[in-house]
């Protein structure tokens, strides 16, 4: 097995969530669970697959329970969904530093 690069922690998570339209991001997901996953309720950086399409981002606390995936249009498009309530598979697979 490879050691990760420095600065990166190998992550095997995969969760199914449906697009959410509110709160401080225009569109997001809501991973519940992450919070145990990552052991924090602080900003994650992580990278993985959406819907099989790579991604890197910030998790972003939500204050009170699990991290929000804040979703950019460009990511909406490359996986043909952007509605509220359409379900996305997220696998994450690294926690940056």
């Amino acid at each position: 097995m490879t050691a990760a690069p420095a600065g990166v922690q190998r992550l095997d998570a995969a969760f199914t969530a449906p697009i959410r339209k509110d709160g401080a991001f225009p569109t997001y997901l809501e991973l519940d669970g992450s919070v145990e996953l990552l052991g924090t309720r602080r900003a994650v950086k992580v990278a993985g697959t959406l819907d099989g399409h790579e991604f890197r981002a910030t998790l972003m606390p939500s204050g009170t329970g699990p991290h929000w995936l804040p979703l950019r249009a460009a990511l909406c498009r490359a996986i043909g969904k952007a509605d509220a309530g359409e379900q996305v598979a997220v696998r994450l697979q690294q926690r940056l530093s």
